[in-house]
């Protein structure tokens, strides 16, 4: 017989119940340590929560009062602000640009309102808006497509700058009034000493001829020089021909060609400008390239060792055309170079001391400029630097 069996029924009982409280008790400590752990869990869960959301508070008020700002500076700027999409509509305005194009402005779509307001002027990415002048930034937005217009009105800078380019040349014209004077005197003294030979009974048809050339020649040149006076005191009114660039070197050198072979002096060409355009006056450019070779190739005539040559370039660096004039003259001394471009002065006997002038201030007209390096005993360059496009952009300017 079993030792289970032989313990009474009672007692037997009273052991199990023993060890189920045992158990219960095991478990209700567990379960109560259990509930104390999570408890603490969740006492740390809700501190790092409030935490947490006070973060998020402080960083939503942080960024509700930088968007307040941006819209206060937005509205106070004195520029015209426009957000595109990416269809080119209008999203957004500030309240300078709903000034400048009307309430309506906003969903319009850009490309036809731009078309309809806005219109080209001389220089690039400046605009005639009503009675504004307007000059346009655009930078894009986002991945999405969208863009963001800047629009400053500067009608009164340009003005100031109209009216001190005027104030310029008044002043330069002031200040040359002596040196016309003597310009003047010289060519028409020698006209007048050969036209009154041309009274003397005694002189040969042969002679007679000669001192009537001679008489033109100074005549006519008085005739240049009044012009090139004429020319630099009104400034240069650069139009908007459309020139390719490319076309107009090709003139240039056209003209130049026979005019450097008759004189014995090489004559080469090297241009690598694409389908680049420039907006202004082909008459003005023109002129202005052609006096810069006619210098390069006068500076060579001096030249007897064979080597003189004359290097017409051009490249496209940037949004810039530049096109080089290079020689193997004498070059300019140092003291001479900065003066180079002042009205009437001059290193050549015959010369107006005009032309370098007239050329800087076609180029300045263009929104451009002229570089100059030269090197005495090795010959100089010319680089008229000018602001141009592609073609396909210049037609999408064109269009609006």
């Amino acid at each position: 017989m079993s030792d289970a069996a032989q313990i009474p029924a009672p007692e037997m009982k009273a052991q199990e119940l023993q060890r189920a409280f045992d158990v219960f008790n095991q478990v209700s400590l567990e379960l109560t340590q259990a509930y104390g752990s999570l408890q603490g869990r969740v006492a740390s869960l809700t501190t790092e929560l409030a935490v947490a959301n006070g973060e998020l508070r402080r960083q939503y008020q942080e960024k509700e009062a930088l968007s307040e700002r941006l819209s206060l500076l937005l509205n106070a700027l004195p520029a015209g602000v426009v957000v595109l999409d990416s269809s080119a509509a209008v999203s957004e305005a500030n309240p300078v640009a709903r000034q400048m194009f009307g309430e309506a402005i906003i969903t319009s779509d850009w490309p036809l309102l731009a078309k309809a307001r806005l219109v080209a002027t001389d220089a690039p990415d400046e605009w005639q808006l009503d009675a504004r002048r307007v000059a346009i930034a655009e930078s894009p937005l986002d991945s999405a497509g969208g863009r963001l217009l800047l629009i400053h009105d500067i009608t009164v800078a340009h003005e100031l700058k109209a009216n001190v380019e005027r104030n310029q040349r008044l002043a330069a014209m002031g200040e040359m009034a002596a040196s016309l004077a003597h310009q003047l005197r010289t060519p028409l003294a020698t006209a007048l000493l050969y036209s009154a030979n041309l009274a003397q009974p005694e002189l040969s048809d042969a002679a007679r001829a000669r001192f009537a050339g001679k008489a033109t020649e100074q005549l006519k040149r008085l005739e240049r020089l009044i012009q090139d006076v004429l020319l630099f005191a009104r400034g240069e009114s650069i139009g908007r021909d459309v020139i390719p660039a490319a076309s107009l070197i090709a003139d240039a050198a056209q003209t130049m060609e026979p005019l450097c072979r008759e004189k014995g002096v090489r004559f080469g060409v090297s241009t690598e400008v694409g389908d680049a355009v420039i907006t202004g006056s082909r008459k003005a450019l023109g002129g202005a390239l052609l006096n810069l070779l006619e210098n390069a190739l006068q500076a060579c005539e001096g030249r007897r060792d064979g080597a003189a040559e004359v290097v017409l370039s051009a490249v496209v660096a940037g949004r810039q055309v530049k096109i080089g004039v290079r020689d193997t003259g004498e070059g300019i001394a140092p003291e001479a170079q900065a003066r180079i471009f002042e009205p009437f002065f001059t290193t050549r006997g015959q010369g107006t001391g005009l032309g370098l002038a007239i050329a800087l201030g076609v180029a300045r007209a263009h929104g451009g400029g002229i570089n100059v390096s030269s090197t005495p005993g090795a010959g100089s360059e010319f680089v008229l630097c000018l602001p141009s496009a592609a073609a396909d952009q210049q037609q999408r300017g064109n269009n609006g």
